[in-house]
């Protein structure tokens, strides 16, 4: 991780501060850019708050897949030591994507508290559950298209616009419940909008209605993880041949 921290960012300016500067900066203009071009409140809920919750969980998954894809590449001559793994190299960037979310999450928060715009979250196990589960559901979509990518080049050309396809599959812009009954329950056959449902129930309360199930999200992270690491252990030796 720390390695990953120096050759990305560097040891000069800012440095590591970018892990947590560079969401920070995303999440802010976007909240910028629609604040601008949308009203206060939509559907009785706050603009702010609302995509603050929303952002920061597609920029989190995002970034844990982007990321990924390239790992081995640039990482490849760290296999030369065996005490160093393919997963030690996914771990460590899907962590550190992880940790950066979360400082620029927190920070994007206090900055909404101090303007007025949000409050202390209603649920606090709520939301640090909706975050973890998102965070373990995004590493598992990384390990299953990064063990899919070392397979078949041609992964790293669709991935990119897999993850665009993921912004509106995520519901990080709208709301299970703004959906009519009949396609809510469709939608809700994705495993994304739960975990980010469960954010915003955590800072919502249940005066906004929310839709999620816990143990439906973290099946998914478990089938995704697992299907990741079998990928990735099945195409060893083509990682061994690199």
């Amino acid at each position: 991780m720390m390695r990953e921290l120096i050759t990305r960012y560097g040891r000069r300016g800012l440095g590591f501060v970018w892990l947590i500067g560079e969401p920070l900066l995303f999440c802010l203009g976007v909240l910028v850019l629609w604040s601008i071009i949308r009203p206060d409140h939509e559907h009785g809920v706050r603009l702010g708050p609302f995509v603050m919750t929303g952002y920061m969980a597609l920029l989190l998954f995002r970034h844990q897949i982007s990321f990924s894809l390239a790992a081995l590449q640039s990482n490849i001559g760290l296999l030369h030591h065996r005490a160093v793994t393919a997963l030690h190299i996914y771990a460590s960037r899907n962590l550190l994507e992880f940790l950066g979310a979360t400082g620029a999450f927190v920070v994007v928060y206090a900055i909404l508290m101090t303007l007025g715009q949000v409050s202390l979250p209603h649920d606090w196990l709520l939301l640090y559950f909706g975050w973890i589960i998102l965070g373990l559901m995004g590493m598992g979509l990384a390990l299953t298209l990064s063990g899919l990518a070392v397979r078949f080049e041609v992964m790293e050309r669709i991935v990119p616009l897999l993850t665009y396809a993921l912004i509106p599959l995520s519901g990080v812009f709208f709301m299970a419940d703004w959906l009519p009954p009949a396609y809510r329950e469709l939608f809700l056959l994705i495993p994304l909008p739960h975990p980010v449902e469960m954010i915003r129930g955590g800072v919502f309360g249940e005066f906004v209605a929310t839709h999620y199930d816990p143990v439906y999200a973290l099946t998914w992270c478990g089938v995704l993880n697992l299907l990741g690491l079998a990928l990735l252990n099945g195409a060893k030796d083509r990682i061994d041949a690199e």
